[in-house]
């Protein structure tokens, strides 16, 4: 029976994603809603896109904070526009999903308030400004927005999770640790309920400057996804720290995707190959149902 219900879940995830890429709903749908709020570094002021359920479900629904990867939140087509209108595909395709599910899903750009909208280039990591650090600063920046969400009133304040991509895959695992969550106000002891339900990371690196600590482990059930071609960061390094993650009694797990590259749920044509498009498939049907259990109860 678990068999069944799981591939009709990604059957389900399968259509959805064809819906939202090749109907004419992706174009015609409104744009996200801008916000603006503060990070929890208490200093700079963060802009966010917000994707809201066309019906709402219920006065409240969950949420999802999103973390943009190292290229930033927009298009490397957007012709030096940064708005609502030319966000990359990969963050407007999951922005819509979460919200035909009834989330909100809010965008964190964390890069263009700081002066990087165009994101960075691959291998450039220690030409990266501290200011964008994932690990001292971009957690502050999901905690932010989570503080955010929790002063909307058609937000259920204890029922947001945290999802991230590359560079934002890494802070989102920097923000789930208890460590790191102690530096955002009001988290001194963080918890599933005090702090982000439960959280997602794509493709992660998890060997950079320093590397997380050998006593890391998350708060909240945190799942990773990443491919064994990647070309910029290392799963086996991944793999090494959801080990010793879990020897800690953390909720964490991964899963490998065999032949998938790094950011194999790109829906561009370059990154559309067989063992991408199976991965992309059986991430979204897994991160419904991960979300679905945390956020929903089911």
């Amino acid at each position: 029976m678990r068999a069944i219900a799981g591939v009709r879940l990604r059957r389900m995830a399968v259509a959805t994603l064809m819906l939202l890429a090749h109907s004419g709903l992706a174009h015609a749908e409104a744009l996200p809603e801008r916000v603006t709020f503060r990070s929890a570094d208490g200093k700079t002021g963060l802009v966010g896109y917000l994707f809201k359920p066309t019906a709402m479900p219920a006065p409240r629904v969950p949420a999802v904070v999103m973390m943009h990867g190292r290229a930033g939140a927009y298009s490397s087509q957007s012709g030096g526009v940064y708005d609502a209108s030319t966000l990359a595909k990969r963050h407007k395709l999951w922005g819509r999903l979460w919200s035909q599910r009834g989330y909100l899903a809010l965008l964190v750009d964390g890069f263009g308030p700081r002066g990087y909208p165009q994101g960075f280039r691959r291998f450039s990591y220690d030409q990266r400004p501290p200011e964008v650090s994932e690990a001292t600063v971009r957690p502050l920046d999901a905690y932010g927005a989570l503080a955010y969400l929790r002063t909307r009133s058609d937000v259920v304040p204890d029922r947001i999770g945290l999802q991230g991509w590359s560079n934002g895959g890494s802070a989102t695992l920097w923000a789930m640790s208890a460590e790191m969550a102690a530096d955002a106000p009001g988290m001194r002891t963080p918890t599933a309920e005090t702090g982000f339900r439960a959280a997602l990371a794509l493709y992660p690196a998890c060997g950079h400057k320093g590397g997380f600590p050998a006593r890391y482990r998350p708060y909240a059930p945190l799942r990773i996804f990443h491919g064994t071609a990647d070309q910029e960061v290392s799963p086996r390094r991944c793999g090494a720290l959801v080990e010793r993650a879990r020897a800690q009694g953390g909720d964490i797990r991964i899963r490998f995707y065999e032949g998938a590259t790094h950011g194999f749920d790109d829906p561009g044509k370059q990154r559309r190959v067989p063992a991408n498009a199976a991965a992309t498939d059986d991430t979204i049907a897994r991160a419904q149902r991960f979300f679905g259990a945390a956020l929903e109860g089911k």
